[in-house]
């Protein structure tokens, strides 16, 4: 081994309030840097970073021209509850992307695609 993984950094234009959207969507504290630098651990101590960047472009996707870089699945029990409760935190449901039957495509208040999952092993 190297090394192992300390974060998943987001870059934003917006950290205190990506931070605050993560924090309730995985149940985590935020611990605040300063501006450009807040951090969400969750429970279990896994790490959400999110990074100050004034140039920040939110990704297209789905764009057949380009792909969405990265994303964090978030296990739910409940897609229904899961999903209202995102929207009301600020995200948004990609309406075109391709969904499955255990998963529902979404995008955090600053743009980055993640995605409900449930019944999966």
């Amino acid at each position: 081994m190297i090394g192992t993984l300390r974060s998943i950094v987001l870059d934003c234009r917006d950290p205190r309030a990506l931070a605050a959207f993560y924090a309730e969507l995985l149940g985590g504290e935020v611990t605040t840097e300063d501006d450009t630098w807040q951090v969400v651990t969750d429970p279990a101590g896994r790490r959400v970073a999110c990074q100050y960047s004034p140039q920040h472009v939110a990704p297209t996707f789905p764009d057949p021209r380009g792909s969405q870089q990265i994303h964090l699945d978030i296990q739910v029990d409940d897609a229904d509850v899961a999903q209202r409760q995102v929207l009301a935190l600020g995200a948004t449901r990609v309406p075109d992307a391709v969904e499955d039957s255990d998963f529902r495509v979404f995008r955090d208040p600053a743009g980055h695609p993640f995605c409900l999952v449930w019944g999966i092993g």
